[in-house]
């Protein structure tokens, strides 16, 4: 309760110039989430883990040109999964958006992988359609969380393979301080186990044999001898999105301070067996503080990620 004081929660659709849609094969367990930025974005990023399956995160470098980006794409199955971005530039194309290069307009698309293959069906990936389905959905602005989106096939805790893993999914939360708002969308993928960062309980990770309880996957990394193959197909993907006014340089700042997320809720997190990436993007709306904004990112991505664990099924 005193944690919550601290901030009020909003519905992630108050943060203006962001929508979110999201669309997915139930059956093969795989999908797309799109967050789409109608007036663009200033955007950083973040990259912690050793494996990430990422498209144009170039663009995120503050030691590129200044060009706001259109959408940021998170999306399943491994780097087949680049292919939705193609369908996004599509409907965003369509409709005027995108960087006027004097002969066409080029929608800026940045995107990130998970490794869902696993799950459901490895030769269905989300593709072009998929990813146009997605922004069709975020016309109407109603995103959900759980299975759905680039959470679909997502599971956790699999260092012992998919056998004992527990299922996880598309999480999301927003809070807003003065006139500052911060969301965060992640799809948590993780070898690592979740915990709710505010009681310790494990939510989601490494089932015990048979499925009973649930076993610290540090007390099998550490039982690790020597360097060997363990199970690599994780990544935990997500953006903050806030209204706050901040550069690209600043923008990097805050996804690494969001990072602090991922420590609190996941252990062990950030492996060579992960990929896991942080986008930051800026509406450009309203004047903040840097360091606010990012110790808000973390604690708003910390509660999506609770809330990704929570709402899978």
């Amino acid at each position: 309760m005193e944690q919550q004081a601290l901030f009020t929660e909003i519905p992630i659709t108050d943060v203006e110039g962001l929508r979110i849609g999201n669309a997915q094969d139930a059956e093969a367990k795989t999908g797309v989430t799109v967050l789409i930025f109608d007036e663009g974005a200033k955007v950083g990023i973040d990259v912690s883990g050793g494996g990430p399956a990422a498209r144009e995160t170039h663009l995120a470098d503050p030691t590129t040109a200044d060009s706001p980006a259109n959408a940021i794409v998170l999306s399943g199955g491994s780097a087949f999964g680049l292919a939705a971005a193609d369908g996004v530039m599509r409907y965003l194309e369509e409709r005027g958006a995108g960087y006027d290069t004097g002969f066409a307009r080029v929608p800026l698309v940045l995107g990130s992988c998970l490794y869902d293959l696993g799950v459901g069906r490895a030769d269905v990936r989300p593709d072009a359609a998929m990813g146009y389905a997605a922004c069709v959905d975020a016309e109407a602005n109603e995103p959900i969380s759980g299975d759905y989106g680039a959470g679909c096939g997502a599971t956790v805790g699999k260092i012992c393979g998919m056998g004992r893993s527990s299922n996880s999914g598309l999480g999301m939360f927003a809070a807003q301080v003065g006139e500052l708002k911060v969301a965060a969308v992640v799809a948590v993928n993780a070898l690592g186990d979740v915990r709710d960062p505010e009681t310790g309980e494990v939510l989601a990770g490494l089932r015990g044999k048979g499925g009973a309880g649930f076993v610290d996957t540090r007390s099998v990394l550490y039982g690790i001898a020597r360097r060997t193959d363990i199970f690599t197909g994780n990544t935990t993907i997500g953006a903050i999105v806030t209204n706050g006014d901040f550069s690209k340089a600043e923008m990097s700042k805050i996804a690494s301070m969001a990072r602090n997320a991922f420590a609190r809720c996941i252990n062990p997190v950030g492996t060579l067996a992960d990929g896991d990436t942080i986008y930051a993007a800026s509406t450009c709306k309203v004047a903040a503080d840097v360091n606010v904004a990012g110790t808000l990112a973390a604690d708003v991505m910390a509660r999506a990620i609770v809330d990704a664990v929570r709402s899978a099924s």
